[in-house]
This record gives C-alpha cells, structure tokens and sequence, in this order.
C-alpha cells in the first residue's frame, strides 16, 4: 500500500488536523507535503462539508450547513521541481472509502443556503443517505434503485498565481456587482468567515483570507470541476502557475450523474485516493494547454446497455420565453422531463431530483446548432431500478 502523506481524523475539524489543509485557493498557503516526480502516495480527505452532515433522516444539517467553510482540501501537495510553465501529471490511480465512513449523503440546499440547479423547483432542503455494498450503493431515503459508483474526487487543482488570484476576484465580482442581492448569489466571493489555511497565522492568516478564492467553481487551475469519469484509472494534465503546483483534492464522491445538479450533488463521502506524479517540463507550451486542465479517462467505469432519455430545449418553463441555444435551460427542461417521468413511478419530486444528481446518468449537449433550440439530453440507464421503468404498452 502507499504511503499515506496526508492523513484525516473525520472526529475533528480540518483546522484541528496533525496537519491541517485548506478551502481556498491562495499561492501563499503554505504545502502541506512534499513530494517527487515518479512518487506514488495516498491521500485521505474529508468531506466537502468538514463532517457537517449527518447519517441520519433529519434534513436541518443540509438546511443549515455552513457553506463558508466548504470545500476542505487535502493539501498543497509541492512536487519538486515543478515550475510554473511545466505541465503536472497526475495519475489517480485508486481510491475508496475510509473504512470508518463507509456512507454518504445527497442533499437539496435550501434555495436561502446556497440553492441548488432547479432551486427555483425544489426551494426547501432534503436528504439522502446512501450505504456502501462494495462497489454499490442504495438508500433508504430514495427506494427501488441499486447501482455501481464510479468514485472520483469531484475537486482537484494547482494552486493559482498572484495574477491568476486577482483575474479571478475581479471577473467575479463584477458579474456579482451586475445583481447584488440575487438568492443563491451569482458568484461566492473571499470571505474570511470559517476560512482553513493550512498552518498559516496571524496577519497573514488575515491577508490570505481577505484574498482567497473560494473553492466553489471550476476555474483554470483546475478545482470544482466534478466531472463523474475523472475516476480510477484516469491522468489528469494540469498547467502550473506556482512553483511546486501546489496540487490539492477533496469533494469525493462515490457516484455522480453528469452536471451534478442538486448541488450538494453526488453521493458526498470521506475517503482516499492513491496517486501518482510526473512532470512535463514546458508542457504548457509544448501541447498549447495554458487554461484548463485535460484529462484521460480511466478504464474503470458501469457499463449500461438500456437507458431511458428525455430532451429539453431551450425554452423557459415559467414564461415560455424563446432563448437562442441556451443549453443551461436546455439541460434544466431535461431534467425536469425526467423528473416528472419518475414522479409517475411514485418518487416525489424531491427523491427524483436527488436521484438524477447521485445515480451515473449521462448528460449530453445533443444539439446545438439548429436555430433557435438547443437540445439537451439525460439518459437514465434503466438496470438501476428493480422494475421495468419503461412506459408499458397497453
């Protein structure tokens, strides 16, 4: 087994660690670990949350989650050597639960705190508890389905530069400053409150927590991204900025569907993933891969052959207003198809929303080029129920 660099106790906040990691992105936050190109070590992770939710059938710890202090990240991991210009490879080469924390969670985030991708449908909190059988999970909170996880961080990234940190700041506040008292808000700006710097103190703690980043969006370095086959097996090419990449993870899942809708989205987990490293020196601009990282998929995946797939264009559903390819609403009437479809098989709303953001559905753009409706598509694979799904012939 590899060496275990980064090590969580889930009884204690991340602050409280033998060695504390972070949530937000900073190239002053000092590395946690070091390491070399062609090392192979482990990673333990909290939660996204720090332990805030509970394996239980109460709601009010989604409803009231602290989402200042997400996300926790194990790291900045420095690869020696590395420089900004380089490209850092990254091999995910296992990863699992740990064996204390063999659950996680799903939940709808009260339109208030934090909201959610059909927050406007779903305003109010839920739930869903979901146990490990192996490579399978079901839930008690959402009956009648059982499927394979394709474990993946749902969060990886290098630490920003200076620059890249200020661009970031600035591009985001101004989209806030365009509707400041929009619910969710447009953009999660620094804010000092509940910040996780690693062993940093003092007035630098206060300097770094002014102008962190928050970790709740993709950006060029990587992060948020959560992809669902970003899993085992998987290289990840990632453009460095800082001197020792500073490479941090964390938001595990255990499953995924595509666009992780509800939010708090996949089936949350702790956990650990086995990685390895190498270096490519002036990849960056060898392979023109300057903004966002690229990725390879690994070998390790479900495989559905039956799927049910509902389409959605890119017409508002409240006013019937035409949008021009729009594929966020194209992809939101989808889902609220495929919701209602399911509302026929007895889920609530509520368990049908939570369900198409944990089980590996697929999500397509379809089409996006026939003037004026972009088609957007969710394929539910139809072995995840134990019922026939499909409408019955009569």
């Amino acid at each position: 087994m590899p060496k275990t660099l980064f090590k969580v106790d889930l009884t204690k906040p991340m602050e409280e660690q033998e060695v504390p990691g972070h949530n937000r992105w900073h190239p002053d936050i000092p590395a946690a670990v070091s390491v070399n190109p062609g090392d192979v070590f482990r990673i333990e992770c909290k939660d996204w949350t720090d332990g805030q939710i509970s394996n239980n059938d109460d709601p009010s710890d989604i409803r009231d989650v602290n989402l200042h202090r997400v996300h926790v990240l194990s790291g900045p991991i420095h690869v020696n050597g590395v420089k900004p210009g380089d490209l850092l490879v990254v091999d995910l080469l296992d990863m699992g639960a740990l064996p204390d924390s063999e659950w996680g969670f799903n939940g709808i985030f009260d339109r208030q705190n934090g909201g959610g991708f059909l927050t406007n449908h779903y305003p109010e909190a839920a739930k869903s508890i979901w146990d490990f059988h192996g490579i399978y999970t079901s839930s008690r909170h959402i009956p009648g389905v059982k499927f394979p996880g394709i474990i993946h961080p749902g969060l990886i990234g290098v630490a920003p530069s200076h620059e890249m940190l200020d661009t970031w700041n600035q591009r985001e506040k101004a989209l806030v400053d365009t509707d400041p008292g929009r619910v969710p808000e447009l953009a999660t700006l620094p804010n000092p409150h509940s910040a996780v710097l690693g062993n940093v103190k003092g007035a630098e703690f206060d300097r770094i927590a002014r102008e962190g980043a928050r970790t709740v969006p993709p950006r060029e370095n990587g992060g948020n991204c959560d992809i669902k086959n970003l899993s085992k097996g998987s290289r990840i090419y990632f453009p460095v900025f800082v001197d020792g990449a500073k490479l941090s993870m964390g938001d595990l899942h255990f499953s995924q569907g595509d666009g992780e809708i509800s939010f708090c989205g996949g089936i949350e987990m702790a956990g650990w993933i086995d990685i390895h490293v190498e270096v490519i020196k002036g990849g960056m601009e060898k392979y023109s891969i300057f903004n966002n990282p690229v990725f390879k998929p690994g070998p390790v995946e479900p495989r559905f052959s039956d799927y049910l797939i509902f389409e959605g264009i890119s017409v508002d559903e409240f006013t019937g207003k035409q949008h021009y390819l729009d594929a966020h609403i194209a992809y939101r009437r989808a889902c609220l198809n495929a919701i209602d479809f399911l509302k026929t098989q007895g889920y609530s709303g509520e368990q049908a929303y939570m369900l198409l953001s944990t089980a590996p559905v697929e999500g397509r753009i379809s089409g996006i080029v026939d003037i004026p409706n972009a088609c957007c598509t969710v394929a539910i694979p139809t072995e995840i129920f134990d019922y026939d799904i499909r409408p019955k012939l009569i």
